[in-house]
């Protein structure tokens, strides 16, 4: 197994067990990470997004397939099963991960996945009517992206 094809696997496999600080220790310090409702995450943003997502995730159940990496890229195929916490509406999304390496590390990581079917289980009747508009992805955006921000300054603190 290439290296970095066994990082992904190490990334997922901690993320079955929902240990985000094994998922951020996968990350170059300068690593990038972007995807529908999360983009733009930089340094310490991407660990700390799956610290969260993992803290909060309490029926999160994670299936991980299609590894496949070289010295320069990689990719993988996961999905999510978890509760929707602001709704309490059942999730299931599927995910099509990209990365790049640096030092042995994940330096680039980019999910893709449908937002608006996404917003379709996870807000239920909005979602369905609107979940392809800007009127709810941006919001929902910020509000993630805020959400991260608490949850950063928390762990700062000592909370």
């Amino acid at each position: 197994m290439h290296p970095n094809q066994a990082l992904i696997t190490k990334f997922y496999e901690a993320f079955q067990r929902r240990d985000g600080a094994a998922m951020a220790a996968c990350y170059h310090p300068d690593a990038t990470f972007d995807d529908p409702v999360f983009p733009g995450l930089t340094g310490d943003e991407p660990g700390s997004m799956w610290g969260m997502l993992c803290e909060q995730g309490k029926d999160l159940r994670i299936e991980f397939s299609a590894v496949d990496a070289d010295d320069a890229a990689g990719s993988a195929r996961w999905e999510a099963w978890y509760t929707f916490s602001p709704t309490g509406r059942a999730v299931h999304n599927t995910v099509a991960a990209r990365f790049t390496f640096r030092d042995g590390k994940i330096a680039t990581h980019r999910d893709d996945f449908d937002l608006a079917r996404w917003t379709r289980m996870a807000l239920g009747p909005v979602g369905w009517a609107l979940g392809w508009s800007p009127l709810i992805q941006a919001p929902l955006r910020r509000k993630a992206k805020a959400n991260l921000g608490a949850w950063m300054r928390k762990r700062q603190s000592g909370g």
